[in-house]
């Protein structure tokens, strides 16, 4: 089993910046792809960015060049550090944990509570 808990989100100003860590339970953390997704109002929820237990990351073609995902297995958490936010960032992120490094959610067998993240105009 494998417990997420996501934090960080905020409301912002377009142009900004948040980090938002994603903190985990369980022994397989190590061994695990961590993911974030993210759901806008009325959309479905969205692949984001993947990192593999080694470090490679892998984003979206909307995020590219703009967020960056990290990893600190020693503290059992995953970051997605976002920056030149606009508006179409608007959602709720959350943070999954899965054996494959995939865009797919039904490759992920975990999921955090989700955090919001709002940017305003």
């Amino acid at each position: 089993q494998v417990r997420l808990v996501e934090s960080g989100g905020a409301l912002v100003q377009a142009g900004g910046s948040l980090r938002l860590p994603c903190a985990a339970s369980g022994r397989t953390f190590g061994t695990s792809t961590m993911a974030w997704f993210r759901q806008a109002p009325g959309k479905e929820r969205e692949f984001v960015s993947t990192i593999t237990s080694g470090g490679s990351p892998l984003y979206a073609d909307s995020v590219k060049g703009r967020f960056t995902i990290s990893r600190d297995n020693a503290k059992n958490t995953v970051y997605l550090q976002m920056i030149g936010l606009n508006v179409e960032d608007t959602a709720v992120y959350y943070c999954a944990a899965g054996r494959y490094y995939s865009r797919a959610l039904k490759d992920y067998d975990y999921w955090g509570q989700g955090t919001q993240v709002t940017v305003s105009s």
